[in-house]
């Protein structure tokens, strides 16, 4: 699920936090860094369902991202997102 970190009017974003389940590190604690992706993207994409499910593709690295929304242990420069289908 996305958590956006730079949501601008519209629904673009650049940046967010990818984590396991809906609502994590706003309503409740944030999952722990090792199951949170830091998600840069050089072109902003549009987020239109944050309640949904999303595939993310792009390169992995161990890098960590330290915020106040959540803790990542790892960092994805995005290539492409599309809604995750079963």
């Amino acid at each position: 699920y996305i958590l956006p970190l730079d949501l601008q009017p519209g629904g673009d974003i650049t940046e967010f936090l990818l984590v396991p389940y809906f609502g994590a590190c706003v309503h409740t604690p944030p999952p722990p860094p090792n199951q949170i992706v830091y998600v840069t993207s050089a072109e902003p994409i549009r987020v239109e369902r944050l309640w949904s499910a999303v595939w993310v593709t792009g390169q992995l690295t161990a890098d960590q991202h330290m915020n106040d929304m959540g803790d990542a242990a790892y960092t994805i420069e995005l290539i492409e997102t599309e809604p995750y289908r079963r």
